[in-house]
């Protein structure tokens, strides 16, 4: 099974990219960040034309978080991140789908450093750590997907010394996301390539693609019943070179259902 989390940057305006995507890497599961769309503006039609289905937590101009599916129906057990009922954010949805538990998440970007912003940022790590402190340990696989905006280390970022007053890569937020791996959750991309320079973001001017100066910033986190079946994980880059697409790539992994692997 292959499962992916892909930041569109806008789901409308990138789905000519959505779609061309969709139809060449064929992936299983996937989990959307930036949707940028009112939940009735979702492209519903489009994704289920070719061959998916949906559910989606939009919001207008902002956010908004999907799951598509072409193995099975799609069943939600959560959307939105409890722990505070004030934050109205679309920001993380989670569904049953095939025997899998899949959570979809876009966490705050945190910016400006220190703030109100980054405040916010940090709360809402906590509030992950602790619903994700129920979903660890359960008897069958769960992946946490998503635009995490956090760079774990220096290695998932180009040039590091430039990032350190960022809310990204900030202490507090590394360390953040340190209390996840600590809980138990596995770092797809890092279980198999843990010393590899892999990038999921570039931004759009001084040809930062072209120049792979990048981040990683898009993660994958398995449980260890999903980290057993962990066969393969990567970066695909070829979106990313295509007109009119997003500043993100698709992080894809492949499960082996049949078996722990791993």
């Amino acid at each position: 099974m292959k499962i992916a989390t892909y930041n569109v940057n806008g789901v409308n305006g990138r789905l000519p990219v959505l779609l061309r995507w969709l139809d060449l890497a064929a992936p299983d599961i996937v989990c959307l960040q930036e949707l940028k769309a009112p939940q009735e503006n979702f492209p519903e039609k489009a994704i289920k034309d070719a061959g998916y289905q949906a559910v989606w937590h939009g919001q207008s101009r902002w956010n908004g978080v999907a799951i598509l599916s072409r193995v099975g129906d799609i069943h939600e057990t959560r959307r939105g991140l409890p722990g505070d009922p004030e934050d109205v954010q679309s920001r993380y949805i989670e569904a049953a789908v095939n025997g899998v538990l899949v959570a979809g998440l876009y966490l705050p970007n945190g910016n400006p450093r220190p703030g109100p912003k980054f405040d916010f940022k940090l709360r809402w790590f906590e509030r992950l750590r602790l619903h994700l402190a129920s979903l660890i340990d359960l008897d069958a696989p769960v992946i946490v997907a998503g635009d995490y905006n956090v760079m774990p280390a220096d290695l998932d970022v180009y040039a590091p010394e430039r990032w350190r007053d960022d809310a990204l890569f900030a202490p507090e937020v590394r360390a953040a996301y340190q209390t996840l791996l600590n809980q138990g959750w596995s770092d797809a991309i890092r279980q198999l390539h843990p010393d590899d320079i892999i990038y999921s973001f570039w931004k759009y001017w001084r040809g930062a693609f072209e120049r792979n100066a990048g981040l990683r910033i898009d993660h994958l986190l398995l449980n260890p019943v999903a980290a057993r079946m962990l066969k393969a994980a990567e970066v695909d880059t070829v979106p990313r070179g295509w007109e009119r697409t997003s500043d993100h790539a698709p992080v894809v992994i492949t499960l082996d259902q049949s078996g722990e692997v791993r």
